[in-house]
């Protein structure tokens, strides 16, 4: 331990580590021997897995090739090998939910047993848990695959030993009766490839010494926290087990630590869920396996406040804000349960009603792709099962100061209207598109000046070559180019506060801008309730003459309105919006630029397109923009 005291450490009370339960006891799910509670699973969750995991079995697994692996070196590609390993362990968690909601014959699920232990061992036999992306063995030893030898650990490594560690609690004397010797090879490997490194080596990048603390913090040390719960519970291992424990809540009060009051992640609502959401989870484990003697959640003033995160992220149905590398429209099944427990044990019921909200009649409670923990838990609480369905809060105006972004609409409850969203902060945020002072309008919760978003992660994501991507570039967000230029990357390249209130912002995004000439550029972003209108007016001075072009990013079908029928931009948005209308001055030239959108996360987002609006402002020192519903267009049959 280095010597770091964050607010959980304030906060746990004296020789907590002897309160920690013995490993039988110490996770919060029932095993499956418990049939008041896995004969009781939720009939269409169970049938939905069951449909697939009975297509799957008897075919072959999944395989993660080398070749495959290789490629992270060769042309970036990430995918080729991560999707058949994904897909390996979502297999392996329908094959565990089948043997504990199956009986066949005298044996509870043998033939089920057989997959779940065909999947463990396939997983043990895997040279690396790492994901190659992430893997340093070329900076370490020259090698393109995993040195086996040198485990790294990762968000992968953690997420298969926490799998393991969950199937170990529901299905150990299953395991026993049926494949004796199979969990002693499963904590072999958990202590090879997770606790063994993770002891050794303490400059991990993700435990966050140097103060830069992300979302792979708690998401490997709650990952690291269960398997320690469970597979360290041989003779001998009491030791070893405390330290691994202690670490590991070590390394999650670094990212509380850096929770901001507000609870606001800068990497967006995509990452809520894989970070401060893996952080609740995480002490929620903790909080069971010392019987409730040590409850930090709710200590915690910041832990309480980011439960309420995703909902004040809401745009309307399925859509949200999504600042960084999000996606606008999640297409993954997010794991609600893990809200609707945080969200009980914060007391937030507007939290609670979101989570409700997102289960849709006669839809699955839970899905395989969320990981094994997420799943099973989500299985066997009643409580989720059973809860009344509820509205999602859609509040009227939310205000995250942390990292200055507002979201604003016409009344709360409702998703009905205009609807606005601004972000200030700086460029050196986690998974930055260099956007300062961008904003989101959104028609009846759809967006429609937008945000787009991330496409598919490659090695260039994460390398020197990360702004060359389109998506993270200002000149693909709707920010002014000066002199033909974005924002750089940095933190010192960021927005000036001015004024927020509960339906707009100002700000000064001069600084976000390396031009020197560049004295001021004040943007101010408001949603006029009365009229229903968003106002964006930007005015800007220079101590030389500076070129300003100001870009629209939209999706949805866009015409230019000639001058003599007003000027401006019609938009029919993507299903289920209101259409809009688009003013600007007169004399402002206006071009559409089309971009044809062929990467699988972002079509599954915008359909085949994205538009930009290019507005040549000429030597104006401002712009407005008026964004108004289009009732012509919206009482137009055609």
């Amino acid at each position: 331990m280095d010597g770091f005291r964050g607010p959980l450490a304030v906060a746990l009370p004296a020789e907590w580590i002897t309160l920690i339960a013995q490993p039988e006891d110490a996770l919060p799910l029932p095993p499956a021997s418990d049939s008041s509670v896995w004969d009781a699973v939720d009939e269409t969750t169970l049938a939905a897995i069951a449909a697939v995991a009975d297509a799957e079995r008897g075919t072959p697994w999944p395989q993660p090739l080398a070749s495959a692996a290789a490629r992270v070196h060769r042309d970036g590609d990430r995918v080729a090998w991560e999707q058949p390993a994904f897909a390996r362990t979502h297999r392996l968690t329908r094959a565990a939910v089948m043997v504990a909601t199956t009986r066949e014959g005298a044996a509870r699920g043998d033939a089920w047993i057989d997959e779940v232990v065909d999947g463990i061992v396939l997983l043990c036999e895997q040279s690396s848990w790492c994901w190659p992306a992430h893997d340093d063995t070329w900076e370490r030893h020259g090698s393109v695959l995993a040195t086996v030898t040198d485990p790294f650990l990762d968000l992968g490594a953690g997420e298969v030993v926490a799998q393991l560690a969950w199937i170990d609690q529901l299905l150990g004397a299953e395991l026993d009766a049926r494949y004796p010797g199979v969990r002693s090879r499963m904590r072999h490997e958990a202590r090879t490839r997770v606790f063994a490194p993770f002891r050794a080596r303490r400059d991990w990048h993700w435990i966050g010494l140097d103060g830069d603390v992300h979302n792979w913090n708690p998401w490997i040390h709650g990952n690291v926290l269960v398997a320690a719960l469970r597979l360290l519970d041989e003779p001998g291992d009491a030791a070893v087990r405390a330290e691994v424990i202690e670490l590991a809540v070590g390394g999650l009060d670094r990212y509380v630590a850096a929770l901001p009051d507000d609870g606001a992640i800068d990497e967006g609502y995509e990452y809520w869920w894989n970070g401060a959401c893996r952080a609740l989870e995480a002490l929620d484990v903790l909080a069971h396996a010392t019987a409730g003697r040590v409850s930090l959640g709710a200590a915690v003033p910041a832990l309480r406040a980011t439960v309420a995160f995703p909902h004040r992220m809401h745009l309307g149905a399925g859509w949200y804000l999504n600042l960084a590398d999000g996606q606008a429209r999640p297409v993954e099944h997010k794991p609600w349960h893990a809200l609707f427990r945080a969200a009980i044990r914060a007391g937030d019921d507007d939290a609670r009603r979101h989570a409700l909200a997102q289960r849709g009649a006669g839809t699955p409670l839970a899905d395989a792709s969320s990981g094994a923990g997420r799943t099973l838990l989500a299985l066997a609480d009643a409580q989720w099962r059973s809860a009344a369905s509820a509205t999602s809060p859609l509040p009227a105006s939310v205000w995250l100061p942390s990292v200055e972004v507002l979201l604003a609409r016409g009344r709360d409850g409702d998703a009905a209207g205009l609807a606005l969203a601004v972000k200030g902060g700086h460029n050196g945020e986690h998974h930055n598109h260099n956007d300062v002072g961008s904003f989101v309008v959104a028609s009846d919760g759809v967006p429609v000046l937008v945000d787009a978003g991330r496409p598919t992660y490659t090695k260039q994501t994460f390398g020197p070559g990360r702004y060359d991507i389109w998506t993270m570039q200002s000149a693909w967000h709707s920010v002014p180019m000066v002199d033909g230029a974005g924002q750089p990357a940095g933190a010192r390249f960021h927005a000036r506060l001015i004024e927020a209130t509960d339906a707009g912002v100002t700000l000064d995004l001069a600084p976000a801008y390396a031009t020197g000439a560049l004295d001021a550029l004040v943007r101010t972003a408001r949603l006029d309730r009365a009229t229903g209108h968003v106002e964006i007016s930007d005015t800007w001075s220079a101590s030389a003459p500076v070129e300003i072009v100001e870009h629209l990013i939209v999706a949805g079908d866009v015409e230019i309105v000639p001058a003599h029928l007003g000027g401006g931009a019609r938009i029919r948005p993507l299903e289920g919006g209101s259409p809009v209308r688009l003013r600007w001055p007169a004399g402002i030239t206006a071009a559409l630029e089309v971009r044809t959108v062929d990467d699988p996360m972002l079509t599954a987002v915008w359909g085949d397109r994205l538009t930009r609006i290019r507005l040549d402002v000429g030597a104006r020192d401002s712009f407005h923009l008026t964004v108004e519903r289009d009732d012509m267009i919206a009482e137009d049959p055609a």
